[in-house]
């Protein structure tokens, strides 16, 4: 849907933009693993707190996609989700800023 040309700086915020999101996400993971882990007291509890994992291990795995085909998707989604805020994307082309807020509005839709 987009045919979106990255120049060299704007690939380097995209990249720092991305890998401050996937840290975001990854502590927000860990802090909740360590939460579950904390109140498992039977090994059916242990057996759902591994499920949850490969639950959120598919989702980071589905959700953190770095083609650049596909960044105006991903950071709408990461925006919508909380790991990333629009001022982390400042000078990204306004072409660019722009399609990530049309998948927005249309996510809100």
């Amino acid at each position: 849907m987009f045919d979106l040309k990255w120049t060299p700086s704007e690939k380097k915020i995209a990249r720092r933009a991305y890998e401050a999101a996937l840290d975001a996400a990854l502590a927000r993971i860990v802090a909740e693993f360590k939460t579950k882990a904390a109140r498992v007291a039977t090994p059916s509890e242990m057996w759902d707190l591994e499920e949850y994992l490969r639950q959120q291990r598919r989702h980071i795995d589905t959700l953190f996609d770095y083609r650049y085909s596909q960044l105006a998707f991903v950071f709408a989604v990461l925006i919508r989700e909380g790991y990333l805020d629009e001022g982390s994307l400042a000078g990204l082309s306004e072409e660019k800023l722009e399609a990530i807020r049309r998948v927005l509005r249309f996510a809100e839709g």
